[in-house]
């Protein structure tokens, strides 16, 4: 379903998801004058905070996404692990961005890595593993290390497990196994730098790549993002291309983050998908004259994107649980805020 004109501010967004990426969107909405309605089952998360209506159920509930569409004028979901009927059930009634096709390509790894690489868009080798014998055959081609993956339900580094050997190949697929999901086995790639970028693409096919942020992880999960990424010029055009590329080849409209692994001869592997906003990308709130979330309300109203610039160079670090615990519950904001430049942003979240 087609928006038949641009949205006019005052009309109403639909977000599926009540998280922080949620929130930072109601709020770049606001800014716009435009109007948001979240569907979460806890009518206090996060973007439940700041939007103007909650429809408080399930992401499986048809009803309430209906519900959600009968009061929007378009839809967008703000994480990947949504029911993808009730997502479809929406599209029936309004326009959803991204559509609900590339949310169910991106929902699963082999979907998501078949796609990428019918698109022509370079991937680590991977098999399908439906069994036991499949794991063993795949170590025979891929070798090792490898990384046995669950295909759905995935994220922070759960659902996954690195193979060194053949020893490893019973426990770790008995434990991936016992989760009931499908099953990939992925060749470990060996990176000098994680890499995303994020595309934003109209419906009428204009696209805007923000610049590449390089990402360290600690435990799995995104720590600190430095842009620009300490990388070769050559190296970031590349991977402006291939999010660009995917965008185009996948007809995203909306948001796409590309995760990337940038290998020791500077090759771009591609590793994940988001089609949404991503926590790698919170560094655009402040350092560039365009935030990703603002992208996105653009995108979703039917109004013109532009290229997004960098202010200056920028360092996002995520703040996890664990600063709550070890200050008992009281971080030393005043010592963050005294330092010139920095921004301070908070997810509304009663739990880490």
């Amino acid at each position: 379903m087609e928006l038949e004109s641009p949205l006019n501010p005052g009309s109403t967004i639909g977000i599926i998801g009540g998280g922080q990426l949620g929130r930072m969107l109601a709020m770049a909405a606001r800014q716009m004058d435009y109007r948001t309605i979240v569907l979460d089952p806890d009518s206090n998360c996060p973007a439940g905070q700041v939007a103007d209506e909650v429809i408080r159920s399930e992401y499986s509930d048809i009803k309430a996404s209906s519900e959600l569409a009968a009061l929007a004028d378009v839809v967008t979901y703000e994480f990947e692990n949504v029911d993808a009927d009730s997502v479809s059930s929406a599209e029936k009634h309004k326009p959803v961005r991204p559509s609900s096709s590339v949310l169910r390509t991106t929902q699963n790894r082999f979907h998501e890595k078949k796609a990428l690489l019918e698109a022509g868009i370079p991937v680590a080798n991977f098999r399908k593993v439906d069994s036991l014998r499949d794991l063993e055959d795949a170590a025979s081609v891929l070798g090792y290390p490898m990384v046995l993956k669950t295909a759905t339900q995935g994220y922070d580094g759960k659902g996954q497990s690195i193979i060194n050997g053949e020893h490893d190949l019973g426990a770790s697929y008995d434990r991936l196994n016992a989760r009931n999901v499908e099953l990939i086995v992925e060749q470990f790639v060996s990176f000098k730098a994680e890499v995303s970028t994020i595309c934003a693409r109209t419906a009428d096919g204009m696209t805007a790549t923000f610049d590449p942020s390089e990402n360290i992880h600690r435990n799995h999960i995104l720590d600190t993002s430095i842009v620009p990424a300490r990388i070769e010029e050559a190296v970031t055009d590349k991977a402006r291309i291939i999010a660009t590329d995917i965008a185009e080849k996948l007809d995203v409209i909306g948001l796409i983050a590309v995760e990337m692994f940038v290998t020791k001869d500077n090759d771009i592997l591609v590793n994940e998908l988001a089609p949404r906003p991503h926590n790698s990308g919170h560094y655009t709130m402040d350092g560039c004259d365009t935030s990703q979330f603002e992208q996105l309300v653009r995108v979703l109203a039917g109004m013109p994107i532009t290229l997004p610039k960098l202010h200056s160079p920028t360092v996002m670090v995520n703040l996890l649980g664990e600063i709550w615990e070890d200050t008992g519950g009281n971080p030393d904001w005043q010592r963050a805020l005294e330092m010139p430049g920095v921004n301070l942003h908070l997810y509304g979240k009663s739990a880490a």
